[in-house]
């Protein structure tokens, strides 16, 4: 037994503690797993546990700036040699990793424990963590309701004190999401700063990055100087920052800021009065503190910008599907992945190269707009969710719509689909309740959810902050600021923590 409250430390602070020999990695572990045993069965957060691996790896010399951390990682494109990673799919039970990723390769240098993988939706695909195979995840704090996704599971994992930090991804709000639902910090970064090889150069067309959700901006901030850096097969560079982002979340700003907000869903959809309030009450603490801030729309095209994403998103499950032939050693069927995402991938099929170039094309005029944006403004603030988070099974497709997705992937009328206007509806009711988060991974900046709202049934939301690619540094010094005040959300204050 341990004779401090783990849960009192974040991955810094353990390391600290290591360091300076008032504990084991080993003490840590098993405290983890405790937590992990205990906690696990209520939120369904881990869904393949490495603790024999984890246990082993305390024997060895402890180095690295996070060394003898217990961490997690996210169950897809997070591969460990050897592990299974089935991307919360039945059609992947059988693969193995043949080789670590580059971002586990950089997580192990730091010295971190990886102890298991953590729940995600089927090939991470949407905005809540209820796959067929592995079931639902809950959110520590309250067990109705979602963690929100794709690193759902990570998020859970991290608010209820399993773990200080945990891997993840994000391909269209993946990392800022879950960290809105959970009370905790979760920042997206820049395009090509971090790695998502070797197997691949470019994920979700460069729309995704890897990173982590943490509970303290130093941590975050830390392990973004462990995981940037140049690799050999990657499609984008970032160059990397020549100073410490972890200096930066502890240095305060040196001027003001011009910072412009909306609370307006830039598809036109509703967006929940809490949600609204959480910007309009940041934007009051912001001038407090001295900023120039007014209500200005991110000078997009936020409908087409989403049309855009989508035919991204089609197109990406598509080729997934037709990829599992060389796991499942035959072409896949509708029986071997779940019945929305055989949709999605029909209507993948059903898209035109012509067509998804063009779309690929409203990304680059984004970026434009947005740089231009960002001479004049240096910070951009909105809701990081149109709505707080959902009850669990309140977003899977009704028993009415199952059947008619299941009735359409077997006869194949996705071309008729996208003719009837289908593919626009299926935008709207996806994206209704997270329409805020895509631009940033469309554009490549770099976005970060803050926990620093509660609404009144006791549920956390959390205001996204953008800003100009490579500014990460900007954010994290912002973010560091508002740690320190009376409005930032303490994730222990969770019933489960």
């Amino acid at each position: 037994m341990i004779g401090f409250n783990y849960e009192d430390y974040d991955g810094l602070g353990l390391a600290e503690l290591v360091r300076k020999k008032e504990v084991q990695p080993i003490e840590l572990v098993e405290e983890s797993i405790k937590r992990i045993d205990t906690l696990n069965p209520k939120i369904n957060a881990v869904i393949n546990m490495m603790y024999e691996k984890a246990r082993v790896m305390t024997t060895d010399e402890q180095n690295g700036l996070f060394a003898g951390v217990p961490t997690l990682l996210k169950n897809i494109s997070q591969e460990m040699e050897g592990e299974p990673i089935t991307a919360g799919s039945k059609a992947f039970l059988s693969y193995r990793a043949k080789t670590d990723s580059e971002y586990v390769r950089r997580l192990r240098k730091a010295g971190v424990l990886i102890l298991g993988q953590t729940n995600v939706p089927e090939f991470a695909l949407v905005a809540y963590t209820e796959p067929v195979q592995y079931g639902p995840t809950r959110n520590p704090w309250n067990l109705n309701h979602t963690p929100g996704g794709s690193s759902g599971g990570s998020a859970a994992a991290v608010a209820s004190g399993m773990v200080p930090f945990a891997g993840a991804n994000d391909g269209g709000g993946s990392i800022r999401i879950p960290a809105s639902y959970c009370g905790l910090f979760g920042l997206k970064p820049t395009r090509g700063r971090t790695p998502v090889g070797p197997n691949l150069g470019r994920s979700w067309q460069g729309a995704s990055t890897e990173h982590v959700i943490t509970r303290t901006v130093r941590d975050s901030a830390a392990l973004l100087d462990q995981l940037q850096g140049h690799e050999k097969a990657g499609a984008f560079h970032t160059p990397s920052f020549e100073g410490s982002f972890l200096n930066a979340a502890s240095t305060p700003l040196t001027r003001k800021l011009r910072i412009a907000y909306s609370i307006s869903s830039p598809i036109g959809t509703e967006v929940h009065p809490e949600c609204r309030d959480a910007v309009i009450k940041s934007a009051k603490l912001l001038e407090t503190m001295g900023h120039h801030v007014e209500e200005v729309d991110a000078p997009v095209d936020g409908y087409k910008l989403v049309k855009s994403y989508l035919m991204m998103y089609f197109g990406e499950t598509a080729a997934t599907i037709t990829s599992l032939e060389s796991i499942l050693g035959r072409k896949a069927t509708y029986k071997d992945v779940e019945p929305s995402t055989w949709l999605l991938g029909l209507i993948g099929k059903a898209t035109s190269a012509e067509e998804f170039v063009l779309s690929i094309r409203e990304w680059d005029k984004a970026a434009l707009q947005m740089e231009t944006f960002h001479e004049t403004y240096d910070i951009y603030i909105t809701p990081t969710t149109a709505f707080p988070p959902a009850k669990i099974g309140e977003l899977q497709p009704t028993t009415s719509e199952q059947f008619l997705i299941r009735t359409i992937g077997q006869i194949g009328l996705s071309r008729l689909l996208k003719k009837a206007g289908i593919v626009d509806q299926i935008a709207r009711k996806n994206l209704a309740r997270t329409p805020f988060t895509q631009l940033a991974n469309l554009t490549g900046q770099p976005a970060m959810s803050v926990p620093l709202h509660l609404t009144g049934e006791g549920l956390p939301i959390g205001v996204q902050f953008m800003a100009a690619r490579g500014q990460e540094s900007l954010l994290l010094k912002m973010a560091g600021e508002l740690e320190q005040s009376d409005h930032w959300i303490d994730v222990r204050q969770n019933p489960l923590f």
